[in-house]
């Protein structure tokens, strides 16, 4: 029996990989190494190169593999595009979807585990976030995953098949022996932009406006670092496997952190100068999320282990120093 990791080469999905057979897992990975690097998956994963959104490719992986439960990765992740693209991200992460769960259903296979998102909320009116809060997204990327939480909600009545979504924060740092981190071509994550510009890869780091109604005028964001994510993943899994009803959890470190602050820790960490300049606002960013993680710590029994935010810059540092150019 094994774990299918879909989305498995990108850089979340990798690490879910790495730990899943670290832990003695059998893991099967689906990507069409469109923003995923072949060289990011575990030597012991069993690799299909295809795309979700193609029926056949994937009834012939569910026929070879003796799927257990699913753990969903494969999505486009990216706000602003999905403003000026939302065709190609209600394509790829519903349509995408719908397939997924046509052939769990037609093979039987009743768990999986999805990568949800902060997104789906919008601009909360409180804080910190709970499961509770109404959802407004506000633009295609989180309509995008809430549609697919809705879609397992009604596959769940229909079919049985059971599922959690994980809505997680802003996803931060590399694995601790900096063999896997992050690599993405645009970079649009905040840490590896900084790291990225302490590398002198980039002239300066942007700082998108500094009149929010935060302490320092920045944006605030809660940094839930990368190997306590996947912690929270197979908890998922095996709370899904004992038999529990289909559930949604936020992850995060309860924490928020301003870019100014993330920038002075970097500093600290690099011993970098890392030049910013201030640029006009974004629209559609937030001026502050950060997650309630409670209902994950009760239920899963989820405790990140690292939510330092310097510790977790410096896992990241550390491949960014040893992969210069990603997985080039």
């Amino acid at each position: 029996m094994s774990i299918l990791v879909l989305g498995g080469a990108g850089y979340i999905g990798s690490h879910a990989v790495d730990q899943l057979i670290n832990k003695g897992y059998t893991v099967a990975v689906i990507d069409n190494l469109q923003t995923g690097h072949k060289q990011a998956i575990h030597d012991k994963a069993i690799f299909y190169e295809g795309d979700i959104r193609d029926k056949m490719f994937m009834q012939e992986v569910f026929t070879k593999e003796s799927v257990e439960g699913v753990i969903h990765f494969a999505a486009s992740s990216l706000v602003g595009e999905s403003v000026e693209k939302p065709l190609l991200y209600f394509n790829n992460n519903v349509y995408g979807t719908q397939i997924v769960l046509e052939v769990m259903e037609e093979f039987g296979v009743k768990n999986i585990v999805f990568s949800s998102t902060a997104a789906t909320y919008g601009e909360p009116k409180e804080m910190p976030i709970v499961e509770t809060m109404a959802t407004h997204p506000e633009n295609p990327y989180g309509e995008s995953k809430l549609m697919m939480e809705r879609m397992m909600k009604w596959c769940d009545k229909a079919y049985g098949i059971r599922y959690v979504a994980l809505r997680y924060f802003n996803v931060a740092g590399a694995k601790s022996d900096a063999s896997i981190g992050e690599d993405h071509v645009p970079e649009t994550h905040l840490i590896p932009i900084i790291l990225q510009t302490a590398l002198g890869q980039r002239e300066y780091l942007g700082i998108y406006g500094d009149d929010y109604d935060t302490p320092d005028g920045t944006c605030i964001r809660d940094y839930v670092y990368i190997e306590d994510l996947i912690a929270a993943h197979i908890a998922a899994l095996d709370y899904l496997q004992k038999g529990n009803k289909s559930n949604i959890f936020n992850l995060g470190s309860n924490n928020g952190y301003s870019v100014k602050e993330m920038l002075e820790a970097a500093r600290e960490v690099t011993g970098k100068e890392i030049p910013a300049k201030v640029l006009p606002r974004r629209s559609g960013d937030p001026s502050k999320l950060v997650a309630s993680s409670e209902k994950a710590k009760m239920t899963l029994a989820w405790e990140p282990q690292i939510t330092d935010i310097k510790q977790i810059i410096k896992t990241a540092w550390d491949w960014h120093i040893s992969h210069p150019k990603g997985y080039e």
